[in-house]
């Protein structure tokens, strides 16, 4: 199985400087994996009192079973993973309040290819790093996926983000929630942020939310930052697909960017 390495943070410490109010209904924070997970989490564990977040698990599907308890109305949580649309899925979270969130897929490219090739990720996917295969081909895999291996960006958006659409689930882009997170002292942050917490279920925005938020978005806290993986190996990941990149992107998922609106 692969294994992820992140060191850890000290939100829960910082969290006690602030008045938490209890949580009276489950929250499930669900992405697409390499959409900006740990800085959607760790803003909002800066609004919930540390008992009330559930750390056991990172919950996937292989292990949803298993944490039904994050999801009881009885003792409501906080929790987080990457969850794709299922039948025990839509059963355990129907009380929950849902958020997905979602990249725009260029950009999710370069992410997970800069996310695999890292030292942060230790797979199957061990000799792709050291400059064994080109970038461009690397871009290709992330794209098209590996055969046996990981799976294509079109599998991966349908399952965890796309199949959820149409139902309770609010979706978030993560470019709009950096946006706001650089951009506090607005209006329009406020707004945002406003809106964030009434999707969770959390219906007033508490005096010292900006504060709470630039602590929660401090990349430092944040283990998959691009700054904090280790390592990398010898291939440097571009900012930027190329115009026959993004081609290829629209080949694989056809409609995948407008459909998540990013056209």
């Amino acid at each position: 199985m692969p294994r992820i390495v992140v060191k850890e943070d000290n939100l829960n410490e910082l969290n006690e400087n602030f008045v938490q109010n209890r949580l009276l209904e489950p929250i499930f924070l669900n992405s697409v994996p390499k959409c900006g997970t740990h800085l959607v989490r760790n803003v909002m564990r800066m609004f919930v009192p540390v008992d009330q977040q559930y750390h056991p698990a990172f919950i996937q599907h292989a292990v949803l079973r298993k944490h039904q308890l994050a999801f009881s109305q009885m003792m409501p949580h906080l929790s987080w993973g990457h969850l794709l649309f299922s039948d025990d899925a839509s059963v355990l979270l129907r009380h929950a309040h849902h958020i997905v969130q979602v990249r725009d897929p260029y950009d999710w490219v370069l992410a997970r290819a800069r996310f695999f090739l890292s030292d942060t990720f230790q797979g199957s996917l061990e000799h792709l790093k050291g400059g064994n295969a080109s970038i461009d081909e690397v871009i290709n895999m992330m794209i098209f996926g590996i055969h046996g291996k990981a799976p294509s960006l079109n599998e991966i958006f349908t399952h965890n983000a796309v199949s959820w659409m149409c139902t309770k689930v609010k979706i978030l882009r993560f470019e709009e929630l950096l946006r706001n997170v650089r951009n506090l002292g607005t209006e329009e942050a406020e707004t945002f942020f406003s809106q964030l917490l009434r999707d969770c279920g959390i219906n007033e925005l508490p005096d010292d939310w900006r504060e709470r938020i630039r602590l929660g978005s401090d990349r430092d806290q944040s283990g998959t930052a691009r700054e904090n993986l280790v390592g990398g190996g010898k291939l440097d990941v571009p900012d930027e697909l190329t115009d026959a990149q993004k081609d290829l992107v629209n080949y694989a998922a056809p409609g995948l960017r407008r459909i998540l609106g990013y056209e």
